[in-house]
C-alpha cells in the first residue's frame, strides 16, 4: 500500500478534546487496581507480598508495550492499531472482572498495561495532525486529557468498589471501552506511515536511537526524575494519610486524590509555552516547583489541618511541574523526526516509566525507615538531580526541537 497522508486542513478542536478524553480513559485502566489491590488480594486469596504484583505486572505490560507495540505505529496503519489495543484492553478487563483465581487475575493485569498503550499511539498522532506552531498546543492539549484520566482512575475505582464491589470496576472499564472503540471507529482519521522497515529492523532501530539521540536522552532523563518523584508522592501519602497522624478513611483518600487533578491544567499551558521557545526556562520551573511542593510538606507538624492542606497544595503544585514537564518533552522530541515520532515517544515514556516505579519503590522504602521526612527529602532530590544535570549539560538557549533556538 502506499502512503498515505493525513489531511493538511488543521486539527479541529472537537478532534483534539476527543483525542484526550481517549488518552484519559484508556490511560484510567492502568490505575484502576492500584487501591484495589488490598480487596482484591483478599478475594483471591493472594499474600500480602504477591498483592504488589497486581500493580506490578500492569506497569510491567505497559512498558513492554511500550517498547514493543507503540513503535508500530511507524509501520502499520495507526486507527487499526489503537483498535487492536483497544479491543485488547476489552478482553483483558473483562478477564479481571470475573477472575477467580490469583493466576488469571494477574495475568489480566500484564495485559490491561500492554492495552493501554494506545494511549501512546494516540499522542504522536495528534502531533501529525497538528501543524508545526500550534504543535506543542495540541499536544498539551491531549496530554491534559491523559493526566486528567490519571489522577481521576483512582478516585473513581475507590468510590465504585464502595457501591458495588471490585468486580463492577473492571465492568465499568469494559463498557466504556467498547463504547470508545465504536467512536474511535468512527470519528479517528486513518494515517498510513511512511517507514517501510521490517518489524526487526525497526525494533533494532531504538537502540541506535536511545544512544544517539542527546536531546531524547536529556528529556527522558529529566522526566525520569520528575516522574519518579510523581509516583513517591502518590505511593507514600496514602501510607501517611491512613496512619494514626491524620486517620483518614478510603474515601477519605480518594477526595484527597481529586486534588491532584488540578495540576494537569499545566499540560496545555506547557505545550503553548513550548511553541513559543521557551523550553529551557519551563523546564527550570517544573523542577523548582516539583521540589518546591515536598519542602512545603515539611513546615508544618504531620496530622494538623493545616498540614493536610500543605499536603493537598503539594499534590496540585507536584502534579502541575509533573505535567506540564512530561509536554515539554514531548514538544521537543516530536520535533526530531515525523518518520521516527512513534519510536521516540516508545523510548521517552518507558524510560521515565521505569523512573516512576523506581521512585515508587524508593518512597515505599523511605516512608518504612524513616517515615514522611525521608520520603519527602528523597521525593525532592529527583527533580533536584534532573535540575543539576539540566545545568551542567542544557544549552544556556531555549531550543524547541525543529525551531530556531531562542534565549529567553
Amino acid at each position: 500500500m502506499s502512503a498515505i497522508s493525513l489531511p493538511t486542513v488543521p486539527i479541529s478542536a472537537r478532534m483534539t478534546f476527543f483525542l484526550a478524553l481517549c488518552c484519559g480513559l484508556i490511560a484510567a485502566n492502568l490505575y484502576y487496581s492500584q487501591p484495589l489491590a488490598g480487596p482484591i488480594s483478599v478475594a483471591l486469596s493472594m499474600s500480602s507480598g504477591s498483592a504488589g504484583l497486581i500493580v506490578t505486572l500492569t506497569q510491567i505490560g505497559y512498558v513492554i508495550g511500550l517498547l514493543l507495540i507503540v513503535p508500530l505505529a511507524d509501520l502499520v496503519e495507526n486507527r487499526k492499531l489503537i483498535l487492536s489495543m483497544v479491543g485488547l484492553s476489552i478482553v483483558a478487563v473483562l478477564t479481571a472482572a470475573v477472575a477467580e483465581s490469583a493466576l488469571i487475575f494477574l495475568t489480566a493485569s500484564l495485559l490491561i498495561g500492554v492495552g493501554a498503550v494506545a494511549v501512546q499511539i494516540i499522542v504522536p498522532l495528534a502531533a501529525h495532525l497538528a501543524s508545526e506552531e500550534k504543535r506543542g498546543q495540541v499536544v498539551g492539549n491531549v496530554m491534559s486529557g491523559l493526566m486528567f484520566g490519571i489522577m481521576l482512575a483512582r478516585p473513581v475505582s475507590s468510590f465504585i468498589t464502595d457501591l458495588f464491589g471490585w468486580h463492577a470496576v473492571f465492568v465499568f472499564s469494559a463498557v466504556v471501552m467498547l463504547l470508545l472503540g465504536i467512536a474511535i471507529r468512527i470519528l479517528l482519521p486513518p494515517r498510513w506511515p511512511q517507514a517501510r522497515l521490517s518489524y526487526g529492523r525497526l525494533l533494532a532501530s531504538m537502540g541506535s536511537l536511545a544512544l544517539h539521540t542527546p536531546l531524547l536522552q536529556r528529556r527522558a532523563f529529566y522526566q525520569a526524575m520528575m516522574f519518579g518523584a510523581f509516583s513517591l508522592f502518590w505511593t507514600t501519602t496514602p501510607l501517611l494519610l491512613a496512619s494514626p497522624a491524620f486517620g483518614l478513611s478510603q474515601s477519605g483518600i480518594a477526595l484527597f486524590a481529586l486534588a491532584g487533578v488540578a495540576g494537569a491544567v499545566s499540560a496545555p499551558i506547557a505545550g503553548r509555552v513550548a511553541d513559543a521557545g521557551r523550553t529551557r526556562s519551563a523546564t527550570v520551573f517544573a523542577m523548582l516547583l516539583a521540589m518546591l511542593s515536598f519542602g512545603l510538606t515539611l513546615l508544618l507538624p504531620l496530622g494538623s489541618t493545616l498540614s493536610l492542606w500543605a499536603l493537598v497544595i503539594a499534590a496540585v503544585l507536584l502534579d502541575f511541574g509533573v505535567s506540564g514537564n512530561v509536554v515539554l518533552g514531548q514538544r521537543a522530541i516530536y520535533g526530531l523526526s515525523a518518520e521516527l515520532r512513534s519510536r521516540l515517544n516508545g523510548l521517552y515514556m518507558a524510560t521515565f516509566f521505569v523512573g516512576g516505579a523506581v521512585g515508587s519503590a524508593v518512597g515505599v522504602w523511605g516512608y518504612a525507615h524513616g517515615g514522611w521526612i525521608t520520603a519527602a527529602l528523597l521525593g525532592s532530590a529527583m527533580p533536584a538531580l534532573a535540575l543539576l544535570v539540566l545545568c551542567c549539560i542544557e544549552p544556556k538557549a531555549d531550543v524547541t526541537a525543529g525551531q530556531p533556538a531562542t534565549s529567553d
